[in-house]
Order: structure tokens, then C-alpha cells, then sequence
């Protein structure tokens, strides 16, 4: 198992690779500062953009993802959510779960976790 290296002082690794999978911890719609990203489509775009930070801290990318799963405060962002995928997928997409919570931390609004086929593992 290889973890990523991080200064995150979070107690859990951004992404750990075992084998040739890559899991990653869940990625929030904040900017670089920590702070929340208003609005729809890029709050969705900033947590992507956090998780791909992650996934390439064990040599991933965003075409070895396999499986994300999004937790949004609002359900409503299922159908951006949708065209976010249409825009950076290819077919086959990844599979992917869209699960509503009530908060997320530091008031971010979208949240990601994503399973990866990391190719020269």
C-alpha cells in the first residue's frame, strides 16, 4: 500500500494506491485557500479539481477514475452534476452514486470521492 505524501493536517491520507487502484478521500468544493466556492457549476468544478489534486499525488488522473461518488447539500445539482460529466468523461464513464447530506465542512457544498485503475501500478 503507498499513501500519498501530503502537508494535509488531516489524519487520513489524500489518496492511498494499493495494487493498482487508487482510493481517494473525499475532495470538497473549496478554492486553494480553503475557502468555500460559491455557485453551482463551480462549486462542482472546484471539488473535481481538489480530488484530481489528490488522485495525482499516487500518479493518477482524471482518465483512471473508475468510480466517484458526490455528496451535495443539494440534490438540484444532479443535472450540472450530469453536464460536468458529459464534459470531462469519455465513454465508458465512470460508474458514480449522487447522494444528498445535510452540511459538509467549511460550508462547501459538494464533496467527491473517486475509486481509480492507476495503469503503471
Amino acid at each position: 500500500m503507498t499513501a500519498s505524501t501530503s502537508a494535509d493536517p488531516h489524519p487520513y491520507s489524500p489518496a492511498v494506491a494499493v495494487g493498482n487502484l487508487a482510493f481517494v478521500s473525499g475532495a470538497l468544493s473549496i478554492d486553494s485557500d480553503g475557502i468555500a466556492v460559491p455557485g453551482r457549476a463551480e462549486a462542482l468544478d472546484a471539488a473535481i479539481d481538489r480530488m484530481a489534486e489528490r488522485l495525482a499525488t499516487v500518479g493518477g488522473t482524471l482518465a483512471d477514475v473508475a468510480k466517484l461518488t458526490y455528496f451535495v447539500t443539494d440534490v438540484t445539482l444532479r443535472e450540472e452534476a450530469n453536464r460536468q460529466f458529459e464534459r470531462l468523461f469519455v465513454h465508458p464513464r465512470p460508474a458514480r452514486t449522487f447522494l444528498e447530506v445535510n452540511a459538509l465542512p467549511y460550508g462547501a457544498t459538494v464533496e467527491i470521492d473517486a475509486i481509480a485503475s492507476l495503469p503503471n501500478a
